[in-house]
């Protein structure tokens, strides 16, 4: 077996970003790292919309990242710190939208090592210096500078090292001019490891350090130790020069405080949430576990102003402060220590790993958890009196101090953008419930109170502004301007089937009958031609209305009529029925001219398109004719050769539409002009058109549906976009110089056309029935289109319930309290308790706050809910209590049920359940049976002894994975029935799947296991297993011989039992040989043997064997943890095997990864790499220069062309 992993949807979460002028311009945009991929967005400061610039896989694990600009310069570099052993220095080039790599400097070995840098980089402020450090022991520092073309150089690594030396953080400090200066957070445990008595980690302590680059020597001291505290984990620059006091923020459990060599720390305490939740409420000694955990920082960001400048900092629990401090400047302009040190509560928002401040006002929020989110700064928070600020002056500094603030809404920001996050992404299923023409992606995501159960639908996200019902049914709509110079459309045209209705586009839209167009029948297309005046083509001929509204008409000849018409803006073509062409163009005096001469097409013409003008000439060069007889022809029009045929394509179906458009696709190499053919069939075709001698190349085919396809031109983000509409509506466009076809998540339309208004610059008005929509496409990126219901815990599985056709979904969360823990501790504080200002204290919505969370281990919240497969409403919900939670869930049907065929749901929970080591008082399996209500009604507990995190249908009963024992139980009238176990497993079962009698068994430690069940003696004998213990996440059964799996440390393989073992298993008729056979390698009597492994980098959530299209063939999709979405492709003939392996190695010569990574070492960073060919390094293709592309076309004796549609078609027929 041989697969071709394909990425459907990058990483979602953002695990680091980065504020800087990357184009060089005045605009800044935001560089993010998601995992392995690389993406710049830019906010737009007029619309408040986030666009994304590039996106692109660099192959490795983005450990940092870093911008700096040197000094006098107006563009940032950016450097990243990888698995790839390397620093990489790299900028963005604007033209050709791609990231250059400048330098790649290799310093030690590869992977995330502990003592190997990559993991910390601070850069100096003012660009002269970066330094690259390692959890422990090593940093290096690289000096920056320009040579004599301007160009950046990097010096040798300067070392830093210290051994025994374990680092929290490490930032630059903002010292002017001066020699560049890094501070970091250190702990020494030299010490540590020679005491075995443990008094040495208690007494060790943590320092705040400066390391001095001495440019004049060209070396790195340590300037300046001093201890701080312990529980420190976090440093914020400060501005320092003419800017700020310099010095750095030093934030740790419940403080931050202000450093600096030769001047007093200040210190504020970080204001904590009021109330019982959040706070102790007394116990033996006053306090309670809680008392013990502190608040920390956990992302900051500094702004500049014009004068002075304030810090965002957030807490773990997504409070946002804002921190300032005061400062003066002595008479030679120097700044010296500060006197005072600020915080204020800004806002509450969710928790982030990296936040981004735009000098036009917009906080750019990268969350930790689910969607990311662009705010607007409405205010600074300066008079907002409800809040108390709180000073170092004022507060004592050398004593605890514990201090509130008063949760509100948001008051200082407002949301203006959001960009979808599935990540955490828990559990996923890929199901039709919708009956579209894919599947639909169901998952659970998020964390606690933020958490979303999602449905993914494969389509662009679309926008309806608009929709009215019109007076019948419509058969075709266009938008036109009432001149050439008009910014926006003036009419909408729309056509029934004997009459033509007009629209004035203005504040409203209203019918308008004195424009010149004739009412009276229906039309066959509408244009704006000339410089003010308009065309109108109906059957019996074509009207000329000119800006004075006088008009001047054709008729068709004789008792012929018009069947197909085409418009630009000076050229005009109909055919008549009988397959005549008529081709008029307009002349310099404004009059629509025929040419002399007509064209006879061998039958009769289902279909015309003329292209745009381009620009600085006369007319468009060609017509194309689609006719009966399955042909597409382009027709010249220029005066030399007018209605001469230049080149002809056979279709297999008859054409229905045919788009000439001009699209800028930067990875062909070839004309940009391109032919799209829709058929009576549901199929596409792509056909590019050769610019000066019309001739037909590289055809692409895609299935749309199962209707006619019809296509209109639109403009999508500023340029030229296909709508293509079957049974879905399609479109076309160039998304970072790549053709996309995608599908839109609307109902079928029935015809479309461009509009462009003040008030929606780029939409589709499009005809669905009797009702007109104005629509507009606007995150063309997302190639999934979300929509959400939000949970109340985090999700941990759901399963499908086949009687209700509804999701059951269990919610459990740690450290949360249970329903009746809550009213306790309400109870103790006081329930009308009043706080200093006399305000009553409530509980927060945690919405916007989150859970409270205790520190206190076994303390669980959970709940059981029931949702509507379509309307996502929760028909019913259980909230368990007395801190018991939900770990497992199945739907079953138990042969001994006294309702036959009735679906069973049976929900593994277990109380007080610790994590390390996994203990817990108590666990059960709950059995509920549905209502004809639409809900859930508890039949019976079954104890155990005990956690159950996999259950499983099995022959009419269910298979239970409790630990180390696989059991089966039957379903009783109190309680479930034990039928047969196996305690002989070695760890800890953490799935299940059965085909016959074979079950496979999925270990949390030890990979997978094959077992099969002995009816005749009641066993369950264990008799293969895997050769490479692995930590599991998920797997699926394949088919009876092979499983597919995923582990935690982001690798997915495939495995399968070897086909003269499996049949030996099934044809033993005694069962003895199984249960006699002697162990191998300490293990079960027979291997698995490894098919395929490949390195995913994320840790894989969920495995289905699936079909994404309508007569497909199967493939593998997993789901990942970060929220990647991918799948694994069987190859089905050696041909393709060869050539995309070919391709691969090639691509991995001319196309280096750019953290400066080796490929293939990347992809198999734990096991190696075996049968899988990386097919996101193969669609590179057109990103290589096209010389790099005819010459390894050469070496695989293929042309370019072919590669191309090779490497397209190995997506498009099996996924999308």
């Amino acid at each position: 077996m041989h697969l071709y992993n394909l990425s459907l949807s990058a990483p979602t979460a953002i695990t680091a970003a980065v504020l800087g002028n990357f184009s060089g311009t005045k605009q800044q945009e935001v560089l993010v790292a998601r995992d392995t991929w690389l993406e710049l967005l830019r906010p737009d400061h007029t619309t408040g919309k986030v666009e994304s610039l590039v996106e692109t896989c660099v192959f490795g694990v983005i450990r940092s990242l870093k911008a700096f600009r040197l000094t006098g310069g107006s563009k940032d570099y950016i450097v990243v710190g990888s698995d790839s052993g390397r620093i990489v220095i790299f900028e963005y080039n604007p033209d050709k939208n791609v990231f250059d790599k400048i330098h790649e400097e290799t310093y030690g070995k590869t992977g995330c090592r502990r003592i190997v840098p990559g993991q910390y980089l601070a850069a100096d402020p003012k660009g002269r210096a970066v330094m690259i450090g390692a959890i422990e022991k090593q940093k290096l520092v690289y000096i920056l500078n320009r040579d004599a073309t301007t160009r950046l150089t990097i010096s040798s690594p300067l070392e830093a090292h210290k051994s025994s030396t374990l680092v929290h953080d490490l930032v630059g400090v903002d010292v002017g001019f001066e020699n560049p200066v890094f501070a970091a957070i250190e702990v020494d445990y030299s010490e540590v490891d020679q005491d075995p008595t443990g008094e040495a980690f208690q007494s060790s302590e943590k320092v705040l350090t400066y390391y001095e680059l001495d440019l004049g020597l060209n070396h790195v001291v340590r300037k300046w130790s001093d201890p701080v505290d312990p529980r420190s984990n976090m440093l914020i620059q400060v501005p320092g020069g003419v800017d700020g006091p310099s010095g750095v923020l030093v934030c740790s459990e419940g403080y931050i405080t202000w450093r600096h060599p030769d001047y007093p720390a200040a210190r504020v305490p970080i204001p904590r949430r009021p109330g019982p939740l959040y706070n102790p409420v007394g116990g033996a000694n006053g306090e309670d576990s809680d008392s013990l955990r502190g608040i920390i920082i956990i992302s900051a960001v500094t702004h500049k102003l014009k004068r002075g400048f304030f810090i965002l900092a957030q807490t773990e629990e997504g409070d946002i402060f804002k921190i300032t401090l005061d400062y003066e400047a002595g008479a030679d302009g120097v700044i010296g220590g500060i006197q005072n040190l600020r915080i204020k509560y800004f806002d509450t928002l969710s928790v982030a790993n990296s936040m981004c401040l735009l000098k036009t006002g917009f906080l750019f929020l990268a969350s930790e958890i689910g969607n990311h989110y662009l705010y607007q700064i409405e205010n600074l928070g300066d008079d907002d009196e409800e809040q108390t600020e709180f000073e170092s002056a004022t507060l004592p500094q050398d004593e605890d101090v514990t201090v509130y603030f008063n949760p509100r809404g948001l008051r200082n920001l407002a949301l203006v953008d959001e960009m979808e996050s599935s990540a955490p992404l828990i559990d996923a299923k890929v199901l039709n419930l919708g009956q579209d023409e894919t599947p639909q992606i169901y998952a659970l995501c998020g964390r606690g109170a933020r958490s979303t159960f999602r449905v993914m639908r494969h389509g662009l996200e679309v926008s309806e502004m608009a929709v009215s019902e019109l007076p019948g049914n419509p058969n075709a709509v266009w938008t036109v301007k009432a001149t050439s110079r008009d910014a926006y459309d003036s009419f909408i045209v729309v056509s029934f089937i004997d009459a033509t209705l007009v629209l004035s586009i203005g504040e409203t839209v209203e019918e308008v009958t004195d424009t010149g167009f004739l009412n009276s029948t229906p039309t066959l297309t509408v244009a704006q031609i000339g410089d003010d005046a308009l065309v109108q083509v109906y059957p019996r001929g074509i009207r000329h209305i000119r800006a004075d509204r006088r008009v001047s008409e054709w008729k068709a000849p004789g008792n012929k009529t018009i069947v197909q018409a085409v418009c630009n803006q000076r050229q005009v073509a109909v055919a008549l029925s009988g397959g005549e062409v008529v081709y008029f163009e307009l002349d310099l005096s404004g009059q629509l001219n025929e040419y002399q001469e007509r064209k006879e097409m061998a039958s009769n013409v289902t279909c015309l398109s003329i292209g745009k003008v381009p620009e600085g000439r006369q007319r468009s060069p060609f017509l194309a004719v689609g006719c009966e007889d399955n042909t597409v022809r382009v027709v010249s029009l220029d005066p030399d050769t007018c209605l001469q045929s230049l080149s002809m394509q056979a279709v297999n179906y008859t054409p229905t539409s045919l788009q000439l458009v001009e699209l800028n696709d930067s990875s062909s190499g070839q004309s940009n002009l391109y032919l799209t053919i829709g058929l009576q069939s549901g199929l596409l075709l792509r056909t590019s058109v050769d610019s000066i001698t019309g001739q037909l190349t590289d055809t692409r085919v895609r299935l749309l549906g199962s209707r006619p396809v019809k296509l209109f031109h639109v403009r999508i983000q500023g340029q030229s976009a296909v709508l293509c509409l079957s049974s879905r509506p399609w479109l076309l466009f160039t998304w970072q110089g790549q053709l996309k076809l995608i599908p839109l998540s609307s109902p079928p339309l029935e015809f479309g056309c461009g509009f462009e208004s003040e008030q929606c610059l780029e939409g589709i008005v499009a005809i669905e029935g009797s009702n007109l929509h104005i629509l507009t496409v606007e995150k063309l990126g997302n190639i999934f289109n979300h929509v959400s219901v939000p949970l109340t815990y985090t999700p941990r599985r759901f399963v499908l319930h086949p009687q209700s056709s509804a999701f059951l979904i269990i919610e459990s969360d740690h450290g949360v309290y249970c329903p009746s823990e809550k009213r306790k501790r309400i109870e103790a504080f006081g329930s009308t308790r009043m706080m200093e200002d006399g305000e009553e204290l409530i509980e927060l919505p945690p919405e916007q706050f989150g859970h409270p969370h205790t520190s206190e281990a076994g303390k669980w919240a959970s709940k059981i809910r029931l949702v509507h497969p379509t309307t996502l409403e929760t028909l019913w919900e259980e909230e368990l209590d007395d801190n018991e939670a939900a770990f497992s869930i199945v739907a079953c049907q138990f042969a001994g049920s006294s309702t036959p065929g009735e679906w069973l749901v049976i929900v593994g929970t277990a109380k007080d359940v610790t994590l390390a080591p996994r203990t817990c008082t108590k666990a059960f399996l709950r059995t509920y049976r549905a209502t004809d209500a639409g809900a859930l009604e508890l039949m019976h507990v079954t104890e155990l002894e005990d956690i159950p995190m996999a259950l499983c249908p099995f022959q009419g009963r269910l298979l239970v994975g409790l630990g180390k024992t696989l059991r089966i139980y039957d379903v009783g009238r109190k309680k479930l029935l034990r039928k047969c176990e196996n305690k002989s497993l070695p760890n800890n079962i953490l799935s299940l799947h059965t085909q016959g009698d074979r079950i496979i068994i999925g270990d949390v430690q030890e990979g997978v296991m094959y077992a099969s069940y002995r009816r005749f003696d009641n066993r369950i004998v264990v008799f293969a297993d895997d050769t490479t213990p692995r930590w599991s996440t998920c797997t699926t059964m394949l088919d009876y011989d092979t499983v597919a799996g995923g582990d935690k440390f982001g690798n997915i393989w495939v495995a399968r039992l070897p086909q003269d073992v499996s049949e030996e298993v099934d044809d033993d008729p005694t069962g003895n040989k199984l249960v006699y056979d002697r162990g191998y390698l300490q293990g079960a009597p027979h291997k698995l043997e490894h098919v395929a492994q490949f390195y995913l980098s994320s840790i894989p959530t969920s495995l289905h064997k699936t079909s994404l299209m309508p007569g497909a063939r199967e493939v593998i999709l997993y789901t990942t943890l970060l929220g990647s979405i991918g799948v694994l492709i069987p190859f089905t003939s050696k041909d393709d095997v060869d050539f995309f392996q070919t391709l691969e190695m090639g691509m991995r010569q001319k196309l280096p990864p750019l953290c400066g990574n080796d490929h293939l070492r990347f992809r198999g960073s734990f096991i190696p790499v075996r049968n899988v060919v990386d097919g996101d390094l193969c669609e590179m293709w057109s990103g290589l220069a096209m010389e790099a592309r005819r010459g390894l076309a050469e070496e695989m004796e293929r042309t370019a062309m072919e590669v191309a549609r090779k490497v397209e078609d190995g997506r498009n027929r099996v996924a999308f």
